[in-house]
């Protein structure tokens, strides 16, 4: 119970600072040990309140052009993306999202270190909306929107409200597949209502921590975790 513990904390310590990237950092404490089956359902049961909270948190920075076409993407990705899946090795499609986020977020970290502002195209936005869309909604990996919403908003309060909103809404579809699934055992929820205050206390500090960071910092560090979600793709699929 320690390594679920210190897992929750850190996660959610950085989904404070940053807006996003619990999962990956959840996920990569606890896959050595415990089967990923356990740890996605009893991670989402944690990580949508929390979600939900920062949503609410960052209300005024909402912006229905940023996260309301990234949330219908997400609702859709699954009917290409099952077609995909049907046809092609997912492990093939893991490590090629993984390659192509590791390759935007070094492209972005590099525009930020240059001070380079200027706005993708529309149609790049799409094609990466809908590619984010399939990814999040089939695998939970969120790396891609991340991406988007980064890129579509200005300041990280922006980023965090967005984003944070974006995944509430696939946390949503989660829930009830995973539900009609059959994912949800007593011991996932049991070990989430325990660890859910955990992952208040860490997102919390992580939110106090943010504020004495500057916007371009806090932007850094969150481009440095889109590049180690794409790694990690790459690494747990090869």
């Amino acid at each position: 119970m320690t390594m679920w513990v210190i897992a929750t904390f850190v996660a959610f310590f950085v989904k404070g600072v940053c807006g996003f990237a619990n999962t990956l950092v959840f996920t990569s404490i606890l896959s050595y040990g415990t089967a990923n089956v356990n740890i996605s359902p009893t991670e989402l049961l944690i990580g949508y309140p929390m979600n939900l909270l920062m949503t609410w948190n960052n209300r005024k920075e909402l912006k229905t052009k940023v996260w309301l076409p990234l949330s219908l993407l997400v609702l859709f990705g699954s009917i290409p993306g099952a077609f995909i899946l049907k046809n092609v090795d997912a492990g093939i499609i893991k490590v090629f999202f993984g390659i192509v986020v590791s390759v935007l977020g070094v492209q972005m970290f590099l525009q930020e270190y240059q001070h380079k502002t200027s706005k993708p195209s529309k149609i790049t936005m799409l094609i990466m909306g809908i590619v984010g869309g399939m990814l999040c909604g089939l695998f939970g990996v969120g790396a891609m929107l991340g991406v988007c919403v980064t890129r579509m908003t200005d300041t990280m309060t922006e980023f965090k409200g967005n984003v944070s909103m974006v995944f509430a809404v696939e946390n949503t579809i989660r829930l009830i597949t995973y539900a009609v699934l059959g994912l949800f055992t007593m011991s996932a929820i049991r070990t989430a209502m325990i660890l859910i205050v955990i992952a208040l206390i860490g997102m919390f500090a992580g939110m106090q921590c943010s504020k004495f960071m500057k916007d371009t910092t806090v932007k850094k560090i969150v481009i440095i975790l889109l590049i180690l979600s794409g790694i990690s793709l790459i690494i747990q699929n090869i």
